[in-house]
């Protein structure tokens, strides 16, 4: 008798009892091997594969027959393809979430490259991997969107940046972006190999042929991306780490023909995301290694998956739950997305989705999708997009994007991909629409959406901290309060609404007076008594919401002057980016006062600084 049986004491029993017992004593052995040989097992190695600006229809197994990706069709052939993976609409805000696991909006580091510190104890979570002997490299691309120094979370970051510079035997965590998908890259025509007239076109564009070359041209850029992605991994295999390594690949953002990146519908937001884990790392899957998986992820949810991969205490900044891993938690009920500032442009939007529909949240209704900015109107299809428009020649689909929005959408993804039906004001979506709603209201109230602080006013309120520590004091910024408010303001179309403006705009607080103010911009076949005394409010950003809520309705001399000082003032960038925008939406010719001031402003050329965001805006009223 082994000595396993003598531990057991096993007294004599019939001989196909005695088979029964054996099976099972080698069925306990086998377990325990495996288990101690996973607990035994080196820690992986993680490796980001991120290609830019690309929503999933251009990545092969998504089932595009046009998609020419081998890389993430290897990589899908034996991991598993998530199918409801969203982020962001736009690259630093996106990365901002990923790098931290924290929903860029909670933190103000939402506006298009932010220079707004991270709150106190929230780190990029490398540093903690890091601090748990992991190599980690960014190759190369950061944007992670905040001024906050993060030197400390990173080895390396470089063009060559990758695991080879760690000691012998350390684990690692590298990141590569792979830049031949980025947009700038769809500015100038290329030969195409994708034939135009097979590419498919998004419901709200016009089908033409500049706008099927760009599309088809997409389909190129995204199989030179993913050619890049297929390099690296060689070189992982080559140095005989494929099988030591858990590889995620994804897009940082949806997009990138017109319509897509930086808007919160489907193709902004929903990204490619594939994960493969080698046999060893089998036991740490959601479920099955391969297949596909439609559980709803969002970018905060990549660090904690990651610690929850590597067995190591995840830090309490986390807002994202772990898909994978022992730390694995269920899959939500709702994924959230947010967009404020892009580039030149002011906008507030939030969208929610169950998988199967979205709901969309237009805090400035006023506003189209299509305020123009500079970069994104360098892709022909932009341009012929809004040339059609001009000349008449679009069904109300496509000119949707160009004119004033409903404060609420509900679209049904399944029928309406491309999210161009809006179903919020069917009553059979009633029920539906309030249940997102709420869903919506219960996240900006969990993680203190910092998004009705406007940039300078949340600059003014936050100075060099983080806005999210203004965000937590609710005698500050009473955030229940102004949801209720601004969707009474703007949901509501009664009398009693415009009674709720007039008393706003008579509250203490700033932040209520400017969305009185901004209130105003809904209605203005009205008059607005109740914001005139706001021009000469205490609070600079609140002026400037007044004075284009009194512009809009007519030339005014008092507000005209309002929107001049904060356009010549220096000393707060955000508030003339915010003055600017106003006097474009006023459609007013522009002062000449201004011009030289604009001038100035115009003629800057860098790119990478928020002087470029001011330079944008200023040209275009140089030409009125």
């Amino acid at each position: 008798m082994t000595p396993l049986l003598r531990r057991f004491r096993v007294p004599f029993v019939a001989s196909s009892t005695r088979a029964s017992l054996a099976l099972l004593v080698i069925m306990f052995i086998l377990v325990t091997a495996i288990v101690s040989a996973q607990e035994k097992a080196p820690r992986p190695n993680i490796l980001w594969l991120l290609i830019e600006d690309s929503s999933p229809n251009f990545v092969g197994p998504y089932g595009d027959p046009l998609a020419r990706t081998p890389t993430a069709d290897r990589l899908a052939k034996d991991g598993i393809v998530f199918d409801r993976c969203y982020t962001a609409p736009v690259c630093a805000p996106s990365r901002n979430s990923l790098a931290t696991g924290r929903y860029a909006s909670s933190m103000g580091t939402q506006h298009m490259r932010s220079t707004r510190p991270l709150p106190d104890g929230v780190k990029m979570f490398t540093q903690y991997l890091r601090e748990a002997g992991y190599y980690c490299t960014n190759n190369v691309k950061t944007d992670y969107n905040t001024s906050s120094d993060w030197s400390a979370a990173l080895d390396e970051v470089s063009a060559k940046a990758d695991w080879r510079g760690r000691q012998p035997g350390q684990p690692f965590f590298a990141i590569f972006t792979f830049m031949q998908s980025h947009e700038e890259y769809l500015q100038t025509r290329r030969p195409l190999k994708t034939d135009p007239a097979k590419v498919p076109v998004p419901g709200y564009l016009p089908d033409t042929a500049v706008v099927r070359a760009d599309v088809a041209q997409y389909y190129d850029l995204v199989e030179e991306a993913d050619a890049a992605a297929g390099a690296v991994l060689a070189r992982l295999e080559a140095d005989g780490l494929l099988e030591d390594t858990i590889i995620f690949y994804a897009a940082d953002n949806g997009g990138v023909v017109a319509g897509s990146k930086r808007f919160l519908n489907e193709n902004g937001t929903r990204v490619p995301f594939i994960v493969r884990l080698p046999r060893k790392y089998a036991h740490l899957a959601p479920a099955a290694t391969s297949g596909r998986n439609g559980e709803l992820v969002n970018f905060v949810d990549f660090g904690p998956t990651v610690f929850s991969l590597l067995g190591v205490e995840p830090p309490a900044q986390f807002q994202g739950r772990a898909f994978a891993g022992p730390a694995r938690a269920p899959a939500p009920e709702f994924a959230f997305m947010f967009r404020d500032r892009m580039d030149e442009r002011y906008d507030m939007i939030r969208a929610v989705s169950d998988g199967r529909y979205r709901y969309i949240r237009n805090y400035y209704p006023d506003r189209p999708l299509g305020q123009r900015i500079d970069y994104l109107w360098k892709q022909a299809s932009m341009q012929e997009w809004e040339t059609h428009y001009r000349s008449g020649n679009l069904d109300a689909a496509k000119r949707r994007f160009f004119e004033p929005r409903a404060a609420e959408e509900l679209y049904d993804l399944e029928r309406d991909p491309d999210n161009i039906h809006n179903l919020a004001s069917d009553p059979a979506q009633a029920e539906r629409l309030a249940r997102f709603r709420a869903a919506l209201r219960a996240h900006q109230l969990a993680i203190r959406d910092t998004g009705f602080m406007l940039e300078p006013m949340m600059v003014a309120l936050a100075g060099t901290g983080s806005p999210a520590v203004v965000a937590a004091d609710d005698s500050r910024y009473p955030l229940a309060r102004l949801i209720s408010l601004v969707d009474a303001l703007q949901l509501d179309t009664g009398a009693e609404a415009l009674a709720r403006r007039a008393e706003a705009a008579k509250d203490p607080l700033p932040i209520v007076r400017y969305w009185a103010a901004t209130a105003a911009l809904d209605r203005l076949d009205t008059p607005a008594p109740d914001i005139a005394p706001l021009l000469h409010d205490a609070d600079a950003t609140v002026r400037v919401a007044a004075a284009e809520a009194i512009l809009r309705r007519g030339s005014d001399p008092t507000a005209l002057q309002v929107i001049e000082e904060a356009i010549v003032q220096t000393e707060q960038r955000e508030l003339r980016l915010f003055a600017l925008n106003a006097l474009d939406r006023s459609g007013l010719p522009t002062p000449k006062i201004l011009r030289p001031q604009l001038g100035q402003l115009a003629a800057s050329d860098d790119f990478t600084g928020f002087d470029y965001y001011l330079a944008r805006a200023a040209r275009p009223l140089l030409a009125r």
